[in-house]
C-alpha cells in the first residue's frame, strides 16, 4: 500500500485514533485496534478482535482484505505495520461490535472523511482546523500564529529533504536531532525530557521564543540545502547543523541581553498563561 507521510492522530471522546491518508487511493485508513478500543473500552483490543473474529466467520474470512498492514506510529514513537481499514471496512467491523457508541463513531468517521475531501479542495481549511484545535486546548492567538508559521516552515524543510533524497522517517529524525541540538544544545528526546514530556509533541510545548528559534533554524537549513544541493545524508547532516547554528547564535545574543536562558523547562501553556496574565494586570484600568 502506497502511503504518503500524511499520518495523524484524531481524538474521539478523548481517545486517540491513528489515521493514515493514502494519496494514491485518496482515502483514509484507521487503526482497527484504536477503533475497537473506542467502541468497547477494552484494555486489550487485540484480544477483543480475536473473540470478534471467532463469532463472525464471514468477517474473519475477509480480514486480510479489509485490514491491510499500514505503517503507523505506536505508543513508543516508532512506526510499525498496523492493521488498518478504510471507512467501508471500519463500518463492517462496527457491525460486529455491540456498542452504544456505534452510531456516534460512524458519524465521527464520516465527518473525518468529509473534512479530508474539503481540505483537498481548499488546503487552507487544514490550517483553520488546526487553529481551532489549539484554541480548544487553551493556547493563545499569539502562540497559535507562531505555531502555524512554524508548521509551514517545517513543511518546506521536509519537502527540501525529500528533494535531496531523504525519505525514511529515521533519517528525518536524525536530521531533526542534529538541527535541534545545534541551536538548543539538546536532541529532541533530551529536550522533551527537559520539559517533562512523554508522548506530547515538543513543538506544541515550546514557548514563543523557542518556537521562533526553532523556525529560524529550519528556515536557514532549508535555504542552505537549496543552495548546496546535497547528495548524501552526511551532507544533509552538515547543512542541518549549519542551519541550527544560525539559531544558536541568535539564542546566545538574546541570552546575553536578557541575562537568562531562553530554552525553558516550562511548557507552552504554562508559560503563555503566566505572561498573558501579567499583561492583563498591566493593562487593567484603575
Amino acid at each position: 500500500m502506497n502511503k504518503d507521510n500524511n499520518f495523524a492522530i484524531q481524538l474521539f471522546e478523548g481517545k486517540k485514533v491513528r489515521i493514515a491518508w493514502d494519496a494514491e487511493q485518496e482515502k483514509y485508513y484507521f487503526a482497527v485496534a484504536d477503533i475497537v478500543e473506542v467502541l468497547t473500552d477494552s484494555v486489550n483490543p487485540r484480544d477483543y478482535i480475536k473473540k470478534m473474529l471467532r463469532r463472525d466467520p464471514e468477517l474473519k474470512s475477509r480480514w486480510g482484505t479489509i485490514c491491510p498492514p499500514t505503517r503507523m506510529m505506536a505508543a513508543d514513537g516508532k512506526y510499525y505495520k498496523t492493521q488498518a481499514a478504510d471507512l467501508k471496512g471500519i463500518f463492517r467491523i462496527i457491525e460486529s461490535i455491540p456498542s452504544k457508541k456505534a452510531e456516534p463513531v460512524r458519524q465521527w468517521l464520516a465527518e473525518v472523511g468529509a473534512q479530508r475531501i474539503d481540505q483537498m479542495i481548499d488546503p487552507e481549511l487544514t490550517f483553520q482546523m488546526a487553529v481551532e484545535d489549539y484554541r480548544r486546548q487553551g493556547y493563545s492567538d499569539r502562540w497559535i500564529n507562531e505555531r502555524m508559521r512554524s508548521i509551514e516552515m517545517r513543511k518546506e524543510l521536509t519537502d527540501e529533504w525529500h528533494r535531496s533524497g531523504i525519505h525514511e522517517s529515521k533519517d528525518f529524525a536524525i536530521l531533526t536531532n542534529v538541527l535541534t541540538k545545534a541551536w538548543s544544545g539538546m536532541t529532541t528526546g533530551e529536550y522533551k525530557r527537559y520539559k517533562g514530556l512523554k508522548k506530547e509533541n515538543l513543538r506544541d510545548n515550546m514557548t514563543n521564543i523557542e518556537l521562533a528559534l526553532n523556525t529560524l533554524a529550519e528556515v536557514a537549513t532549508t535555504e542552505y540545502s537549496k543552495q548546496s544541493n546535497p547528495k548524501t545524508m552526511a551532507e544533509s547532516q552538515r547543512i542541518a547543523k549549519e542551519g541550527g547554528n544560525v539559531a544558536r547564535d541568535a539564542r546566545k545574543t538574546m541570552e546575553r541581553r536578557l541575562g537568562r536562558s531562553v530554552v525553558s523547562p516550562e511548557r507552552a501553556s504554562d508559560y503563555i498563561k503566566v505572561i498573558e496574565n501579567k499583561e492583563e494586570d498591566n493593562n487593567t484600568e484603575i
